[in-house]
């Protein structure tokens, strides 16, 4: 058994998790097989996801006065947290991807993404959303191409004019 001392630990733990996350999403499952739990916890890692089964009263504990505090009321039965860090979007997709491939075992009770609490339907909205680096890689991409265009403005300039000049002794030696 646990001294207060390291109950308090626990704690402390936790709530620095809770602290960190800029999402979390509070999941509940029945009748998981060790592969399947493998196979989530597998799919999370791979998105940079730390994930956990609590203890609900511990939870609740740990959650006051950080963001996740407006799910404290969802900490009941078996419940597990996915946090995020990083990537609300990776989150979500291995979340709903899981949650599609195996709703006989596998339930979605609340998330978090960024402050607000959200439903199973915008966590869904969230994974059919690009990742960050999709979207930084297509808004370089974008500045890129304006600024070729303006390269290839700038450089037409000149050789229009040489074309021009060779046209124009070309004529005269004719």
């Amino acid at each position: 058994m646990k001294t207060r001392k390291e109950k308090q630990k626990d704690l402390d733990a936790l709530a620095e998790q809770f602290k960190n996350a800029n999402a979390a999403m509070l999941v509940s499952f029945q009748k998981m097989t060790v592969a399947k739990d493998q196979e989530l916890r597998r799919q999370l890692r791979e998105a940079g996801v730390t994930y956990s089964v609590v203890k609900n009263t511990l939870a609740r504990k740990a959650a006051a006065g950080t963001p996740l505090e407006p799910m404290a009321d969802q900490f009941k039965g078996v419940t597990a947290v996915a946090l995020s860090t990083a990537d609300p979007v990776a989150l979500s997709k291995a979340i709903s991807k899981f949650s599609k491939a195996n709703p006989e075992i596998f339930k979605f009770k609340v998330g978090l993404v960024e402050g607000r609490v959200i439903e199973l339907r915008e966590v869904e909205t969230i994974a059919s959303l690009p990742s960050r680096e999709e979207l930084l890689s297509k808004v370089l991409f974008l500045l890129n191409s304006q600024a070729q265009r303006l390269v290839n403005v700038i450089s037409a300039v000149p050789r229009n004019l040489a074309v021009v000049v060779k046209q124009v002794s070309d004529s005269k030696a004719a």
